[in-house]
């Protein structure tokens, strides 16, 4: 490594993103940019030394095309030292994975890195509610923010193309387009412009007997009523335990006559089995 590079490299401190964004980008616009050399010179003493000095010198050296980048995604509404940060996290990522010998500039090779993680904070913040969770459903979602060419809905020549585009129906475009333009309300909050009049959510949805600690509460008493249910049926005899599963819990419930002709006894003895097994059952779930 010459003796210029390292007292350029030594240098250097890594800038922080913070509310002072324009003082952030007074600090990079002074950073040299580094040559295809002196890139390949730090990307090996990375790779065979694990030198922290020479990544941080690559990561430096492309600060200000983060903020290129980070630049386009303005239209989200997000703030753009949020935008930098994220796309500086990917950046760092594609540092750590640079092989110098592909021949390959670290720019073009991070660009990809940069925008993937811009893309996950996008996502993640553009909205409370997520307006897509799938691989295709992000991949649409971009898609149609750039195909939009004002803010208004997309005309129809427009889904047909982004659908054609994408290889998926138009319909799928639509709902898409549909999540994109729905907004998030406070669940507090009141609906309307009549403040005092407006019903909020919380309101419209409130049941007296959906109290969560009750719901809860009942749910557990539930489960354990069939877990008791489950361990008290193992304690009849076979016939007993096929009697009460026929009659109770199966779907289709068979009678008593359908039972007396498969066992072979009277309806009225398969009435005796089942009262005897119920009333043993019970005294098992009670001491339980």
């Amino acid at each position: 490594m010459s003796n210029a590079l390292t007292a350029k490299q030594n240098a250097m401190t890594l800038p922080v993103v913070a509310d002072d964004l324009n003082g952030y980008l007074s600090k990079i616009s002074n950073i040299t940019l580094l040559s295809a050399e002196e890139e390949q010179t730090l990307a090996r003493k990375l790779r065979d030394d694990e030198d922290l000095d020479a990544a941080r010198g690559l990561v430096m050296s492309q600060l200000r095309f983060v903020v290129h980048i980070a630049r386009t995604y303005k239209g989200y509404g997000l703030p753009l030292a949020d935008l930098v940060q994220e796309g500086n996290i990917g950046l760092m990522k594609a540092v750590k994975r640079f092989d110098p010998d592909k021949n390959v500039r670290l720019i073009s090779f991070a660009v990809h890195w940069i925008r993937a993680e811009i893309h996950e904070y996008v996502i993640r913040n553009w909205r409370i509610v997520k307006v897509a969770t799938t691989k295709s459903q992000r991949k649409l979602f971009f898609k149609l923010r750039s195909a939009k060419k004002q803010l208004n809905w997309l005309s129809h020549d427009e889904v047909q193309a982004v659908a054609k585009d994408l290889g998926v129906e138009p319909s799928v475009v639509m709902e898409m387009e549909s999540r994109m333009h729905g907004k998030d309300s406070g669940f507090d909050a009141p609906i309307g412009s009549d403040v005092d009049k407006a019903l909020s959510p919380a309101d419209v949805l409130h049941a007296d007997d959906m109290d969560p600690s009750a719901v809860v509460e009942r749910a557990d008493t539930d489960n354990q009523a069939l877990e008791g249910l489950a361990t008290s049926m193992q304690t009849l005899d076979d016939r007993s335990r096929t009697i009460l599963q026929r009659r109770w819990l199966d779907d289709e419930k068979s009678t008593l006559h359908e039972l007396a002709a498969e066992f072979e006894v009277s309806a009225e003895r398969i009435r005796q089995i089942e009262k005897a097994a119920m009333k043993k059952l019970k005294v098992q779930m009670l001491a339980a």
